[in-house]
């Protein structure tokens, strides 16, 4: 053990590496009756255990009392309590098998200053802390949310990520530009191996919200707690999951840390439930007391959860799309007639076309709904802005509105004059075009061999080419 962590550039005293090897021990007495992690060999157990933990601390400083967010078995925190003595560390751990292991192995270990905190973390737990370090999965955002009420002004939240977590950064520097600021992205590899690591800090620069104010946010909204998958709002939230379901309830879930503060700010009147894994994640502060808050069984969330973002959902009251006339797409400007079967396909060319400031967006009669989770997902929220239409289906098009059909086999694009008011049209997923536009179509050019584009994407391309000119 006292080599492997040499070769990480970390140098234990006699009396240090006797404490780790007393833990490593207990680790693997109880792991088979406790199921405390996954990593038996003892060479892994080291590396990405261990020296795992220990790492950060010669990256970046850390504050005290540190809190170790979900320690599991203990880690980080152990570790780095064994390698820094100084600091005071709390395991914060919620499962009670782990909780029970915790206070086995701090008692076996006898080290001052590492005490277990036996309960979840949320806005509502207040005793004050300098930093908070975690190797959860979950996103950052949540992390920096949970933390609201313990967190001191100026403190330091400390993640130990992997490397791609640059959109999840993005995301959290944005949701909560407020009350964090990133103060540090560290890269860096545990040594004589190939796993790579990044240290992300955020600095909290506003005071934390008393305990008072964390308990109000929970007492405003009405909660319904779910554990049952026979339960009705249960089934109607799976039916949500589907087109069908979305149409005939008038609702949708939303889903994402971006997509979710985003509706949150810019529609709260449209947000009916904020829906969440458990009680921990709660509603934004200023969230509107008409808001339900439904607290689902790990289980039940995993299941609505269809992105596993582990983030909180928000059910989402949808408007209805006008119902198109055709005389209005003989006005200047261009209709979109969307006979996408995808629904991810929609929500791309719903922000494509958003993008390019068309007019009218048609869903024809054979669009998936728009309001599809997987649809308002890849419409990056577009949806909700956008200028929607309602359409009858392809073959009752009147014939003598000016199409645009793209197709392989047609001029192209590059030659196509695009009227002053016009209609473009792509052809479905698989069956293509009907063949009654088949005659008179506009190609996009590919190499050959290739034989089509994705019909999201060709519509894209058209609709650049349109605005550009």
């Amino acid at each position: 053990m006292d080599a492997l962590l040499q070769g990480c550039g970390i140098r234990l005293a006699p009396s240090q590496l006797n404490q780790l090897w007393t833990y490593h021990q207990l680790l693997r007495r109880h792991d088979a009756e406790l199921n405390l992690t996954r990593i038996r060999n003892f060479e892994n157990m080291v590396l990405k255990l261990y020296a795992d933990s220990i790492l950060p601390a010669l990256h970046a400083p850390l504050p005290s009392p540190l809190l170790d967010l979900g320690s599991g078995p203990g880690m980080p925190g152990i570790p780095l309590k064994i390698f820094r003595p100084d600091l005071h560390i709390l395991l914060a751990e919620s499962r009670q098998n782990r909780i029970d292991f915790l206070i086995r192995a701090t008692a076996g270990l006898g080290l001052p200053g590492l005490d277990v905190v036996t309960r979840g973390i949320a806005p509502d737990y207040d005793r004050p802390v300098a930093g908070v370090i975690t190797r959860a999965v979950e996103p950052i955002g949540d992390t920096l949310a949970r933390v609201a009420g313990c967190l001191v002004q100026d403190g330091r939240v400390i993640f130990m990520k992997g490397p791609r977590c640059d959109e999840e950064i993005e995301e959290a520097t944005k949701t909560f530009a407020s009350a964090y600021t990133l103060a540090d992205d560290i890269p860096y590899r545990i040594p004589h191996t190939p796993h790579r690591r990044r240290l992300v800090v955020f600095r909290r620069t506003v005071k934390p919200i008393s305990a008072g104010a964390a308990m109000q946010m929970m007492q405003k909204h009405r909660i319904r707690v779910i554990e049952s998958e026979s339960n009705a709002i249960f089934k109607d939230l799976k039916k949500l999951l589907g087109g069908r379901g979305v149409k005939k309830q008038g609702q949708t879930l939303v889903c994402g840390t971006r997509l979710v503060a985003e509706v949150m700010k810019q529609a709260p009147q449209r947000c009916l439930a904020w829906i969440s894994n458990g009680s921990r994640q709660q509603p934004p502060a200023d969230a509107s007391g008409n808001l339900e808050w439904i607290q689902l069984a790990p289980e039940l969330f995993q299941t609505v959860d269809i992105f596993g973002t582990k983030h909180p959902i928000v059910l989402f009251d949808i408007p209805a799309p006008a119902r198109w006339r055709p005389e209005d797409s003989r006005r200047c400007g261009c209709s979109l007639l969307v006979p996408f079967q995808d629904p991810e396909n929609v929500g791309a060319v719903v922000r494509s076309a958003v993008a390019f400031n068309v007019d009218r967006i048609v869903l024809l009669a054979e669009s998936a709904n728009p309001f599809h989770p997987k649809a308002v997902r890849a419409s990056a929220g577009t949806v909700f802005s956008a200028r929607l239409f309602q359409g009858p289906a392809l073959s009752e098009i009147p014939p003598d509105l000016p199409v645009i059909a793209l197709a392989a086999s047609g001029q192209p694009l590059a030659q196509t004059r695009f009227p002053e008011s016009f209609c473009l049209l792509t052809g479905m997923e698989g069956p293509g075009l009907p063949s009654r536009w088949q005659a008179d179509t506009v190609a996009i050019p590919m190499a050959t061999g290739v034989e089509s584009l994705n019909a999201a994407v060709a519509t894209a391309i058209a609709l650049y080419e349109w605005r550009r000119r």
